[in-house]
C-alpha cells in the first residue's frame, strides 16, 4: 500500500474475548505504536497514535466478550496491514474502501473472506471479483466419501448460530446493511447445509 493511500474500514464486526484484546495491545506495542486504553461498563477503547492522528478502536461489551465496532479511516500502511490480518484471523465482517489516485477499490468481507471486489473510477463501476457458489458438485461428491463432510456440517451449523446472533443484534440496532448481509449469508449457509445433509 502506498503511504498516501487512505483505507476506510466500515461496518466492522469482529468478536473478541478479554485475552484477545490484551494480545492486541501487546502486538501494537511490539509494532512500535504509542497507545493507551480505557474501559467503561459498555466499552473498551484502545487509542493508537499514528503520526499526528489518534485512532480510537472501540470494543463494545457483549454477553460473551467484546466486539470491535464502527468505521475507521487509516492512512498508516502498517496499521492497515495489521487491521486486515485481524479481520482475516478473527473471521470478521467489513467493507474496506481503498482510496488511491481518483480510484476507489471496495472489498466486501464476510467471515474473513473477500466475497466481492469492486473498482470505481469516476462514474464507472466494475466488478473485479464476485464469489460464486460455495461448493461445486465435485467437491460435494469428494466430501461424501470422507469425514470432511461431517466436520463441514458441524462448522456450518455453528456459523448459522453465529450469524443468527449477528442478525438478532443488527435487528435490535436497526442496522439495515448488516441485516441484509446476515440474511444473504444465512441463505448461502442454508443451501450448503441442505446439499451436505442430503
Amino acid at each position: 500500500m502506498n503511504k498516501n493511500d487512505e483505507v476506510e474500514y466500515c461496518n466492522l464486526e469482529l468478536r473478541f474475548d478479554r485475552m484477545h484484546i490484551q494480545n492486541l495491545i501487546k502486538d501494537l506495542i511490539q509494532e512500535g505504536y504509542s497507545l493507551y486504553w480505557s474501559e467503561s461498563d459498555s466499552l473498551f477503547v484502545i487509542s493508537v497514535r499514528t503520526g499526528r492522528k489518534l485512532i480510537k478502536l472501540r470494543f463494545q461489551r457483549i454477553k460473551d466478550g467484546y466486539k470491535l465496532v464502527g468505521d475507521y479511516m487509516i492512512r498508516d500502511a502498517r496499521l492497515s496491514e495489521w487491521m486486515e490480518k485481524l479481520i482475516g484471523d478473527m473471521r470478521g465482517h467489513a467493507v474496506v474502501k481503498r482510496f488511491r489516485d481518483r480510484q476507489i477499490i471496495i472489498e466486501n468481507i464476510l467471515f474473513g473472506e473477500v466475497i466481492r471486489l469492486v473498482e470505481i473510477s469516476g462514474y464507472q463501476q466494475k466488478v473485479l471479483y464476485q464469489k460464486g457458489p460455495l461448493l461445486s458438485d465435485q467437491e460435494l461428491t469428494k466430501m461424501f466419501y470422507s469425514t470432511l463432510g461431517e466436520e463441514r456440517v458441524r462448522d456450518r451449523r455453528m456459523e448459522v448460530d453465529e450469524e443468527l446472533d449477528r442478525l438478532s443484534d443488527a435487528l435490535a440496532r436497526g442496522d439495515k446493511q448488516q441485516v441484509k448481509l446476515s440474511k444473504e449469508r444465512l441463505m448461502f449457509l442454508t443451501k450448503e447445509l441442505m446439499k451436505l445433509e442430503w
